[in-house]
């Protein structure tokens, strides 16, 4: 017969939900394990791979062999098998145009599902088949499923969806930054004038056998890529004209840099009038009791280095007297705040969970 103080334990292990992870062997995928093991609310009982089928994760990933629930393997990412699995919520770390062969499925099985892909997280079908270069694959799934930065969204009723897209990398280390900026009217850029540069570690392409993020390639070296057109421009695009109420068009210069994992962005943008202090004066009503956004102060800047590891995003203006430009500065962890911890956070808030569960 268990004690009491048994009695007790087991009804707090009862009560945590179960969560599964689709796409667990990739950069994402990882970084959910490690944050989903030691979640308390949570209890990570699946993971699926299509290469790794049959094999123990602690074998995987050694380096989380004491957290992680003994005797957890990978199970075959098999779209409608694994929808009979008792999961309460489902995480998609797959490619685009992936996720949905599973988002569908599983929306149906009545699962709760956050989705890391791009598949859900553009308004337009349109806009999707014009940056990703095929039709959206569930257009009807689409326009259930809302796109929720969670430092930004308004209201709740998004708490209620059945699948949440997450946002990228890229946009989420803009958007903090800006779309405060934009709704409160402090900058108001026209066309082509609000330039954005953004460093990403290499993680952000993903894990594959390709020469050119090797190491050797990599290190020592930093270039541009993806201009002037890259797929991240349809999502930071559509949400900052949505949060300006006009249509923005910005410059995006995304750039590979030689490190494994972070994003800083610079973002330069004319003035108009106003002045840093209205631009801090909007950005702490905009984040006051927001752990995860730190405002620094004018002058003193972001770096990759101190966001690392966390969920964290790092923001910071100054004017520019010469060009009576704003140049704003973020950063990011592209694989936590970019990616699978901005989808914990999210989880915690539709479920009702403290938003720092598991990620402080």
């Amino acid at each position: 017969m268990r004690s009491c103080a048994e009695n007790r334990k087991w009804h707090v292990v009862m009560s945590k939900i179960k969560v599964g992870i689709v796409g667990a062997s990739g950069y994402a995928g990882e970084e959910l394990v490690r944050l989903l093991s030691r979640h308390p609310n949570a209890v990570l009982a699946c993971v699926c791979s299509r290469s790794l089928a049959g094999t123990p994760l602690a074998d995987v990933m050694p380096q989380f062999r004491e957290m992680i629930p003994a005797g957890l393997t990978f199970i075959l990412a098999d779209p409608q098998a694994i929808c009979a699995e008792p999961i309460d919520v489902w995480f998609l770390a797959l490619p685009h145009g992936v996720a949905a062969e599973y988002a569908r499925p599983l929306v149906a099985a009545g699962k709760r599902v956050f989705d890391l892909s791009a598949d859900f997280r553009l308004n337009s079908p349109e806009v999707y088949e014009e940056y990703y270069g095929k039709p959206h694959p569930d257009v009807e799934l689409l326009k259930k499923s809302p796109y929720v930065v969670p430092e930004l969204v308004q209201g709740d009723a998004w708490k209620s969806a059945s699948l949440v897209a997450c946002p990228g990398c890229y946009p989420t280390s803009i958007q903090i930054p800006l779309i405060p900026l934009l709704r409160g009217g402090v900058i108001k850029p026209a066309a082509g004038t609000c330039v954005i540069n953004s460093y990403s570690g290499v993680s952000g392409a993903g894990k594959k056998a390709d020469l050119a993020y090797a190491y050797c390639e990599r290190d020592e070296s930093a270039k541009a890529y993806g201009l002037p057109k890259h797929r991240h421009l349809s999502e930071i695009e559509e949400q900052l004209s949505l949060a300006a109420g006009t249509p923005i068009v910005v410059q995006f210069c995304p750039h590979l840099a030689p490190m494994k994992r972070g994003i800083s962005t610079t973002i330069t943008v004319p003035a108009n009038g106003a002045t840093v202090e209205d631009v801090y004066a909007c950005w702490e009503k905009a984040y006051a009791g927001k752990p995860f956004v730190a405002v620094l102060k004018s002058g003193k800047f972001p770096d990759t280095a101190h966001v690392t590891g966390t969920n964290r995003a790092d923001i910071s203006a100054v004017y520019d007297s010469r060009t009576k430009n704003f140049v704003i500065t973020s950063c990011i962890d592209n694989v936590v705040k970019g990616a699978s911890g901005q989808a914990v956070q999210l989880m915690n808030l539709a479920l009702g969970f403290p938003e720092t569960s598991g990620l402080i």
